[in-house]
């Protein structure tokens, strides 16, 4: 079956904490991440690494977004293109949309708008990359955001949803609770780390896993998913 792991994303942008940021996130999402800090070097991975999404800043010194989502889309590149633009630059996103780009986003922006963006992208350009991803017991079908265990679909919040799948994506990995909060309740959640293992116990008991033989807890470390 299809996988997010085969959804390559290409991220350009000169600041580095933005391209550290955006790649540590897309990539505990499953997807498979490279980064180029300006646009020369965009176009040469771009060429290298095939992506299918690249998010791309306007704003760089040298060869502008504008610059590399022309040369692209002129070179006939089959990639879905999402500028990042300042956020009062209307002439920026016409002038990118009247050159090929796919989508732009204002910044600053949330996590969850680009992810949302992207999949959004995904589902237009490459609907046959978001099929379902089979893990030991585990079907994760991404388009429906539902979790099925040997078969049977498990009723999960979104919440629920994105902790289970993060635990299953990661399965063999050990995952702190602080590691957790950041991905699944986002990185400037301010609340108490109980709130795992209220949601932990939660998919204990709808996936019966009375002995902790599914999640497992490994003590002062975190949780981990074994899988065949």
């Amino acid at each position: 079956m299809e996988s997010m792991h085969r959804i390559r994303i290409l991220l350009v942008d000169d600041e580095p904490h933005i391209l550290q940021f955006l790649e540590l996130g897309l990539h505990n999402e499953g997807f498979e991440v490279r980064t180029a800090p300006d646009g020369e070097r965009a176009i040469m991975e771009a060429s290298r690494f095939e992506p299918h999404i690249i998010v791309l800043d306007v704003m760089m010194p040298g060869m502008d977004g504008l610059a590399v989502c022309r040369r692209l889309k002129e070179a006939g590149r089959d990639v879905a293109i999402i500028m990042l633009t300042a956020k009062d630059e209307i002439d920026d996103r016409v002038k990118g949309l009247m050159i090929g780009a796919d989508d732009y986003m204002a910044k600053p922006f949330s996590f969850e708008e680009l992810l949302a963006r992207i999949q959004a992208r995904l589902r237009n350009q490459f609907p046959s990359l978001l099929g379902e991803l089979q893990l030991g017991p585990f079907t994760i079908d991404d388009r429906k955001k539902e979790i099925a265990y040997h078969g049977e679909a498990l009723e999960l919040s979104p919440t629920e949803y994105k902790l289970l799948k993060l635990l299953v994506t990661k399965h063999g990995s050990v995952l702190s609770k602080p590691n957790i909060l950041n991905i699944v309740w986002d990185y400037d959640f301010g609340g108490e780390d109980n709130i795992v293992e209220v949601y932990i116990r939660s998919l204990r008991e709808k996936l019966s896993d009375k002995e902790h033989r599914v999640i497992r807890t490994l003590r002062g470390a975190g949780y981990r998913v074994d899988l065949p």
